[in-house]
């Protein structure tokens, strides 16, 4: 059930355990759907990094739930309700969670969508979110970990900004910070080495093997333990008035055949990289989680030709995916691909922000 999010006033769907298809013309709410469903799993919006952007127009308050059956044999119902206040209330068979991360993880979820670009041409950031969004659903320390080091590290960053700094109590956060960030930088550097090679198999598939792509992890702690870095980088962290080092400035390198995919990539091939980056993703967490998280393809066919797009569809075909959503604007081609694909798939028709299925 979705009541309120974004242009989406109210709709009750049954969806395909397999496939589930949803066509539609741009700007009418595919991607709204989608972003329920992701919010429903992350406890927030794939999009808005505030939930004020989420409300339908003349709305104060939006809710969602939906009935889960996954393969570990979790049966339940969830429900989110998060009103224009600033209040978010999350149940479980009507019970509600003590925390909301609590939920981080019970129901894991991979998107890929045309927003996913600014993980090749924004900052680090951006690099950092997608690797704190998967790392998070498989590690609930990792998760506490993050919150703790950037909870520090706002405070550390309060003082810098103080007329008269205190080394020794900015040397009394340093170490308090140390651990947490050796335990991120440790699951980064894991998850980088883990995952770099799968992508590279998911790029020759989807690109025919054409070139050749590779990921990298770079950290300041590569140089030592955070209370060591923050040590060398003392005076010029309290010139600047904020924390210039530390976990929170690491990045993915991300390169083909040698070369940043940034500057070297054409749309095609740095389509198909986020492609590959997105299904190395859900390896990673099927494999850490013993069964399939859903699967979210928003607009996926977007500016790859008809031989990748064939490509990129066998593979969700043969690999035991579980749950999948898949938007495009082209009904035909979408039906012509997933038909020979299952029998087991479900079509709705997106218009205004109302579902109606086919």
């Amino acid at each position: 059930m979705v009541s309120g999010f974004r242009n989406i006033e109210f709709q009750e769907l049954e969806f395909s355990p397999n496939v589930n298809c949803i066509s539609g013309n741009n700007g009418e709410g595919k991607t709204n759907l989608l972003d329920a469903v992701w919010y429903l799993s992350m406890t927030k919006s794939a999009f808005s990094s505030s939930d004020r952007f989420n409300f339908r127009y003349g709305s104060d308050e939006f809710s969602l739930s939906g009935t889960y059956r996954m393969e570990n044999g979790l049966e339940s119902r969830f429900a989110v309700r998060v009103t224009s206040g600033g209040e978010k209330r999350l149940l479980r068979d009507d019970k509600p969670y003590g925390r909301i991360s609590e939920h981080i993880g019970v129901l894991p979820i991979v998107m890929v969508s045309p927003a996913d670009t600014s993980l090749v041409s924004e900052s680090g950031e951006e690099r950092r979110k997608f690797v704190n969004s998967v790392l998070s659903q498989m590690d609930r320390e990792y998760l506490s970990a993050v919150q703790q080091y950037n909870r520090l590290l706002l405070q550390r960053n309060r003082i810098l900004k103080g007329v008269a700094p205190d080394r020794e109590l900015l040397s009394v956060f340093d170490l308090r910070m140390a651990p947490y960030a050796d335990y991120i930088f440790t699951a980064r550097k894991r998850f980088a080495a883990d995952i770099s090679p799968i992508v590279s198999h998911y790029y020759k598939e989807v690109s025919g093997g054409r070139e050749e792509v590779s990921i990298t992890y770079t950290s300041d702690l590569d140089n030592g333990g955070l209370d060591e870095v923050l040590a060398r980088s003392r005076e010029k962290d309290m010139a600047l008035r904020y924390t210039s080092a530390g976990v929170h400035r690491d990045d993915l390198v991300f390169t083909m055949d040698g070369y940043p995919i940034r500057r070297c990539g054409s749309q095609g091939q740095q389509k198909s990289f986020l492609v590959s980056l997105k299904f190395a993703q859900y390896d990673i967490m099927k494999k850490s989680y013993g069964f399939a998280p859903t699967l979210l393809l928003d607009d996926v066919f977007d500016k790859l030709d008809m031989k990748r797009i064939a490509n990129l569809l066998s593979m969700v075909a043969g690999n035991e995916f579980g749950q999948i959503f898949i938007t495009d604007s082209n009904k035909v081609r979408m039906a012509s691909l997933v038909d020979s694909l299952t029998d087991d798939r479900a079509y709705f028709e997106c218009s205004a922000g109302c579902f109606t299925r086919q």
